[in-house]
């Protein structure tokens, strides 16, 4: 399985980054629901897209955390 984190969306793209910082188009209709920046995917053997809500989750808490140790 692979897993992709979304940096941004441009027009009907959402830009996908992986964990060797490869960069990667997805068009927006083929997102699962509720995907939106910053979530992370996992494609699965079949070529699936699906969320990886803890992972999302930890991420976001780690920047969370990050964010209020820099600003205060």
């Amino acid at each position: 399985m692979k897993q992709l984190i979304i940096d941004r969306f441009e027009g009907t793209f959402a830009i996908c980054e992986d964990k060797d910082l490869r960069y990667f188009g997805i068009e927006k209709e083929e997102l699962p629901t509720g995907a939106e920046e910053g979530t992370v995917l996992v494609i699965d053997d079949d070529g699936n897209l699906h969320i990886d809500a803890e992972e999302t989750e930890r991420r976001r808490q780690r920047i969370l955390a990050k964010q209020k140790k820099l600003f205060g």
